[in-house]
C-alpha cells in the first residue's frame, strides 16, 4: 500500500492523521491505540522527529482519546531510541497533564513518573525538572483571557502557596494575588476574597505584616465596597480573621472601620458574616468596641422582611450574648429574643424558643427567672392562641434548664390554667407540656396538681385532647 503521492514512507502518518480528524471517536481511539505499531513501522528517527511533534500539536480531542495517548506515551522510551532520546516524550504529555479532565492529567503524571526512571541524572536536570517550574505557567494562568482558569488559580492559592514556599510567595504569589482580588468578574474576585485570611495566614512570618498591610490591605478595603454582593459576603466571612493575624493596634486602627462598613452593608449576608465571625475580634479587642454599630446592625435583621435572614440571626443570638455580656444583652437585644417569640412564621417561633434554652444554660436560672421567665408566662394570657401556645412550646423547653423549683412555682401554675383554654388546640398541647415537664416536677406535685387536671383532660369533648392526656397520664404512670 502507498500513499497519496506513491511514497510508502510516508503512509503511516498520512494514515494516521487521516483517522485523528475522522468524526468517529471510535476511530480515532483504535489509531491511537496502535501508535506503538505505527511508531514501529516509522522508526526511532521519524517516530522523534514526525510522529511526536504531530501528537503534541494536535492534542485536543475526546477525554477518552487523551487518556488512552497518556497510557500509551509511558511505554515510549525504546520505540524513540532508548533512555537516550525518552526526553522527547515529554513535550505531548507536558501537554497532556495540563488538560482540563482529571484522569488525563493523573495518567499523563503516572507516565511521566515512569519515564522520569529512564532519564540519566544530566537528562533529568536539562529536561525534566524543568516541567517543576510550575511559576511561568502560573503566571500565565493567573492571567489567563478565561475567568474559569483565574477562578480556578484563586480558588486553589492555598494550595499553591503552601506548595511553592516563602521566596515564591513573596516575589510571584503576592503580586498575583493581589491581580486576582482586582480581577475584572466577581467570580474571581469572590474565589480570592474567600482565601484572604489563609493566603495572610501562610505568608513568611518575618515579612507577614508588612506585606499584609502594604499589598493586600488595600485590595481588601475596595472590596469591602465591591459592587457584588456575592464578593462582600465572601469576604466577610474571612476578613475578621485577620485581626487575630496584625493584633490589637492594627485591628482597632484599620479593621475596625472596615467591619464597621460591613455591618452597615444593604446585603444581610455580609452583615451576618460578619456577626457570626465576631469571637475572632473580640479574641483581640473586645466586643465593646463594636458595639455601637453592631445594634443597629442586629435590630435590622432581626426584623429583616426575609424571615430567613431572621432566622439565621437568631442561630447566632447565643454566641452575641456570650460575647457582649448579659448587662448589654439585658439592655439591648432581649427585647427581641421576646418579639421572636410571636413572629408570624412558625420557624421563626420555634427558633425563638430553642434560643431561650441556650440562653438560660449560658446565663444560668436565676438571669432567666427574673428576665426570661416572666414574660414567657405573660403570653398565657395573649388573646392569640398561637402566641398562647409558644408559651407551653417555651416551658416544654425551658423547665429542665430552669430547674425543679421554678418549674414547680412559676410554670406549672400556668399549665394547669391553660388547660381551661376554649381552644381544643392549646388544651391537648396542655397535656403533651405536663407530659414533658412532669420529670422535673417531685412526686406530691404530679399528684397532687398534675394528675387531676389530665384526669380532666381524658374525658374532653375533643378527640385529640383526649388522646394526649391519656397519653401523659400513662408516660407518667399516673393511673
Amino acid at each position: 500500500m502507498a500513499g497519496a503521492d506513491g511514497d510508502d514512507s510516508l503512509y503511516p502518518i498520512a494514515v494516521l492523521i487521516d483517522e485523528l480528524r475522522n468524526e468517529d471517536v471510535q476511530l480515532r481511539l483504535n489509531s491511537i491505540k496502535k501508535l506503538s505499531t505505527i511508531a514501529l513501522a516509522l522508526g526511532v528517527e521519524r517516530t522523534r522527529t514526525e510522529l511526536l511533534p504531530f501528537l503534541t500539536d494536535t492534542i485536543y480531542d475526546e477525554d477518552e482519546v487523551l487518556l488512552a495517548l497518556a497510557e500509551q506515551l509511558g511505554n515510549f522510551t525504546m520505540l524513540v531510541g532508548g533512555p537516550e532520546y525518552v526526553h522527547c516524550l515529554l513535550p505531548p504529555l507536558e501537554s497532556l497533564a495540563t488538560v482540563e479532565e482529571t484522569v488525563v492529567r493523573d495518567k499523563a503524571v503516572e507516565s511521566l513518573r515512569k519515564i522520569s526512571h529512564e532519564h540519566s541524572p544530566v537528562d533529568l536536570e536539562v529536561h525534566f525538572e524543568p516541567l517543576t517550574l510550575v511559576m511561568p505557567t502560573l503566571r500565565q494562568a493567573a492571567e489567563d483571557k478565561s475567568w474559569r482558569v483565574r477562578y480556578m488559580v484563586a480558588d486553589k492559592f492555598s494550595e499553591l502557596q503552601k506548595a511553592v514556599g516563602p521566596e515564591i510567595t513573596k516575589n510571584d504569589l503576592v503580586p498575583a494575588f493581589q491581580n486576582l482580588l482586582k480581577d475584572c468578574e466577581a467570580e474571581v474576585r469572590a474565589a480570592a476574597a474567600n482565601k484572604v485570611k489563609e493566603f495572610c495566614e501562610n505568608l513568611p512570618e518575618d515579612s507577614r505584616e508588612t506585606i499584609i498591610m502594604t499589598h493586600i490591605l488595600p485590595c481588601v478595603k475596595e472590596l469591602v465596597s465591591d459592587t457584588n454582593q456575592h464578593v462582600k459576603s465572601a469576604l466577610a466571612s474571612v476578613i475578621m480573621g485577620l485581626s487575630t493575624i496584625l493584633g490589637k493596634d492594627n485591628t482597632i486602627e484599620h479593621l475596625l472601620p472596615l467591619f464597621l462598613a460591613q455591618l452597615k452593608d444593604e446585603c444581610p449576608e455580609v452583615r451576618l458574616n460578619i456577626i457570626s465571625n465576631l469571637d475572632c475580634v473580640n479574641e483581640v479587642i473586645g466586643i465593646r468596641q463594636l458595639s455601637q454599630s453592631l445594634l443597629p446592625a442586629i435590630v435590622e435583621l432581626a426584623e429583616d422582611a426575609k424571615w430567613r435572614v431572621r432566622l439565621a440571626i437568631i442561630e447566632y443570638m447565643p454566641l452575641l450574648a456570650g460575647q457582649l455580656g448579659v448587662e448589654f444583652f439585658d439592655e439591648k437585644l432581649n427585647s427581641l429574643c421576646m418579639a421572636w417569640l410571636v413572629d408570624h412564621v412558625y420557624a421563626i417561633r420555634e427558633a425563638a424558643t430553642c434560643n431561650l434554652t441556650k440562653l438560660v444554660e449560658k446565663f444560668g436560672a436565676e438571669w432567666a427567672q427574673n428576665t426570661i421567665v416572666p414574660k414567657v408566662l405573660g403570653m398565657a394570657n395573649d388573646p392569640n392562641y398561637l402566641h398562647r401556645m409558644t408559651t407551653l412550646f417555651c416551658i416544654n423547653a425551658l423547665s429542665e434548664a430552669c430547674g425543679q423549683e421554678i418549674t414547680t412555682k412559676h410554670m406549672l401554675p400556668v399549665v394547669l390554667k391553660m388547660s381551661n383554654d376554649q381552644v381544643a388546640n392549646v388544651r391537648f398541647n396542655v397535656a403533651k407540656s405536663l407530659q414533658k415537664i412532669g420529670p422535673v416536677l417531685d412526686s406530691n406535685s404530679l399528684q397532687t396538681e398534675v394528675k387531676p387536671v389530665l384526669e380532666k383532660l381524658a374525658a374532653d369533648q375533643d378527640i385529640d385532647v383526649k388522646y394526649f392526656a391519656q397519653e401523659a397520664i400513662s408516660v407518667l404512670a399516673l393511673a
